[in-house]
């Protein structure tokens, strides 16, 4: 991935000035053009570059000079497939995803942008998927904290029909494990359930060999280092939180769960089991390519890279 500039003062765009940026649908798809083929339009349906324009009274349309097919920026395979929805407020709803750091409801986001919560719901899932294309192509390395965290409320504050008898630690509850590279990246994801093989499988798949593991005491990490890792470990059972040196510590992922929850308690409320992978993405992104050290269009950009080579329809939405 190419360097990025860092973030300085006064380089953050106001919702005032992204307006101003693309005030109509025209800009929005210029921009989204320049970010998907760059100078020269590439046909989705064959890959040729000789392509031209369609028709004047359609703007946005071409023509394949090779297999003679018509396309546009959101043909083929990308999120943004046969949209109804104004491509300026494609990149309004980009700008709200990037910046909200814990997120914006489907509800706020249709009073912004003036549309049914249905079609808002839609539209943040179709982002959040564009979030999760490619986001996990890297290698964490060096210092590596891993801790893992139960999504859903407590037993005793459940509806009398969705009570569990004899609820005791993780029952009716769904595991989510994490994984933060100090001062790097942080990779969530749902697991079946905590046990040592289920969590080795994903640290050999994501952590760089020869890294350091810094865990807590839970039984589960009882042989997660082999082979090729060093596991360091405090004791949270004992109220130890960081070693005697300083060096050991789970504070950097235990950060990633406050965020997470607040985000999925306060502007969430509630999340469904087959869409958390979703919410997980978005906060994932949030934390590496969305992260504020970086200029806002930027972030935008780097969440516009996502939706290419991806779709969802609403069919396996709702499936």
């Amino acid at each position: 991935m190419e360097k990025r500039s860092t973030y300085k003062p006064n380089t953050a765009i106001s919702i005032y000035k992204l307006m101003q940026m693309f005030p109509d649908v025209e800009t929005a798809r210029k921009h989204l053009e320049d970010q998907r083929w760059g100078n020269k339009p590439v046909c989705p349906h064959c890959g040729m570059e000789n392509a031209v324009k369609w028709r004047k009274d359609r703007p946005g349309y071409y023509r394949c000079k090779s297999c003679r097919k018509q396309f546009s920026v959101t043909s083929d395979m990308t999120v943004l497939k046969k949209t109804k929805i104004p491509l300026n407020k494609w990149v309004v709803a980009f700008y709200y995803m990037v910046t909200a750091r814990k997120g914006i409801s489907s509800m706020q986001l249709s009073k912004e942008l003036g549309m049914r919560q249905a079609t808002s719901w839609n539209l943040l899932h179709d982002i959040r998927e564009a979030m999760g294309n490619g986001q996990c192509d890297f290698l964490l390395k060096n210092t590596i904290e891993m801790d893992e965290t139960l999504i859903y409320g407590k037993n005793n504050n459940k509806h009398g029909k969705k009570k569990q008898k004899n609820c005791t630690g993780s029952a009716g509850k769904i595991v989510v494990f994490g994984m933060k590279e100090r001062g790097g990246n942080v990779h969530m994801e749902v697991v079946p359930n905590r046990k040592t093989e289920t969590l080795k499988k994903i640290v050999q798949q994501y952590v760089e060999c020869g890294s350091i593991l810094n865990t807590d005491d839970g039984k589960w990490y009882t042989g997660i280092e082999n082979p090729g890792y060093t596991r360091k470990m405090v004791n949270h059972s004992a109220k130890q939180y960081v070693s005697e040196d300083g060096e050991v510590y789970t504070n950097s992922i235990e950060s990633v769960w406050a965020v997470l929850k607040r985000g999925i308690k306060g502007v969430y409320h509630k999340v469904s089991y087959k869409h958390l992978h979703r919410y997980l993405a978005e906060f994932e992104f949030r934390m590496n390519q969305g992260n504020c050290r970086y200029t806002t269009m930027e972030r935008i950009n780097s969440l516009i890279a996502g939706c290419w080579g991806k779709s969802l329809t609403y069919k396996a939405l709702v499936a």
